[in-house]
């Protein structure tokens, strides 16, 4: 006779495994098909221009705050001296003072009724009654010299203190903004590291490929094709050392704003392939505004060190009217660079870069040109 069992049932902690295991599957699959995909290389670079732009505009406060920070102090330095002078100054009507008190002493301590009884000679006394007289004058106009110079020291004292308690709070500020630049440069390495080795190398070679076009289009003295800049020249750094063409530019068939225009675009571009570096002013190294006010000091002429204030020094002058050597501001004043002809820009763009010459197509947002 057959044997019927009836099939054993899974037990209730199996079942509770099994349906768990099933729905953390179902989850996994849900958030992968739910998962932020892989930026392109594209949006990294897009990303990490806007962290550039930032950086800079951080470096360029901070170029700011130092030149704030060094003038306070030189000034701050120079009352100090003055204060320490002015000390010295005021030891001499005091020590004139001290022996016009001990004279008076010696001659004035009786009565002058007694002093005319007691003296044989009335002629002589009245001989010193005078010079007592104008002792005590002088002794009142030492007293005053005093009291001038006293509060003059405690005025210079007061407005040296003000210098240097404003020194204080502009290195606040300096250490806020190299801090903040700091920032967004590690963020923007964060993103770059996304990036394949092949990948950060195409956009390399892309950026040396414009820089050298734009150089190319300076010497040839006419326009290139729009493509041939592509889409990169304003973005990630990696360029090599040639930084977008090693050899110097003509200006090609454009007439320099000036002789001193002329001078320093051609000083900046003896630097072409020099690396950018924050706070860097050369002859080695650069950003932005370093390079602008390292070429025109090698022309003869001292502009001040930060995009803010440079842009106050010259003459505003429309785009159209652009000529080589004229300073030219992008992005909110944040960035400058010396106009080379042919609507190219001869710069130090940012970090991971070198000088170069770059259309002006592809740094940023045209904002200003100065005429220095």
């Amino acid at each position: 006779m057959a044997s019927h069992r009836r099939p054993k049932q899974p037990s209730r902690t199996r079942v509770t495994v099994l349906t768990a295991t099933a729905a953390a599957a179902v989850a996994l699959t849900s958030q992968a098909a739910h998962a932020d995909p892989k930026p392109t290389k594209s949006e990294v670079k897009a990303k990490v221009d806007k962290l550039y732009h930032e950086a800079e505009v951080a470096t360029e406060k901070a170029n700011g705050a130092k030149e704030q920070r060094d003038k306070l102090k030189k000034q701050a330095d120079a009352l100090q001296d003055k204060v320490a002078r002015g000390q010295d100054e005021l030891n001499t009507p005091r020590g004139e003072l001290g022996s016009l008190a001990t004279a008076q002493y010696r001659s004035g301590g009786l009565d002058p009724s007694v002093q005319l009884l007691l003296s044989s000679d009335p002629d002589t006394f009245l001989d010193r009654a005078s010079a007592l007289d104008q002792l005590t004058a002088k002794q009142a106009e030492s007293l005053q010299k005093i009291q001038a110079k006293q509060r003059t020291l405690a005025q210079q004292r007061e407005e040296a203190q003000g210098k240097l308690t404003a020194v204080a709070e502009v290195h606040k500020t300096l250490n806020e903004n190299k801090k903040t630049s700091q920032g967004k440069l590690a963020e923007a390495q964060k993103l770059l590291n996304t990036l394949t080795a092949a990948e950060r190398a195409r956009i390399a070679e892309e950026e040396q490929r414009a820089g050298r076009a734009a150089a190319d289009r300076v010497k040839r003295g006419n326009e290139a094709p729009a493509s041939a800049d592509g889409d990169a020249g304003g973005g990630v750094g990696g360029g090599g050392n040639d930084g977008g063409g090693g050899e110097q530019a003509d200006l090609g068939n454009e007439v320099p704003a000036s002789a001193l225009g002329a001078a320093a675009l051609q000083a900046a571009d003896t630097r072409v392939g020099k690396p950018y570096a924050r706070y860097g002013t050369g002859p080695d190294s650069f950003d932005c505004s370093g390079l602008t006010q390292w070429a025109y000091a090698q022309a003869g002429v001292q502009i001040s060190r930060t995009t803010y204030t440079q842009i106050n020094e010259g003459t505003r002058i429309p785009r159209s009217q652009l000529k080589p050597g004229d300073l030219v501001f992008f992005s909110n004043t944040s960035h400058v660079g010396l106009y080379a002809g042919n609507n190219t820009v001869l710069h130090a763009p940012y970090p991971g870069t070198y000088v170069r010459y770059e259309s002006m197509n592809t740094i940023g947002s045209f904002q200003a040109a100065v005429r220095i």
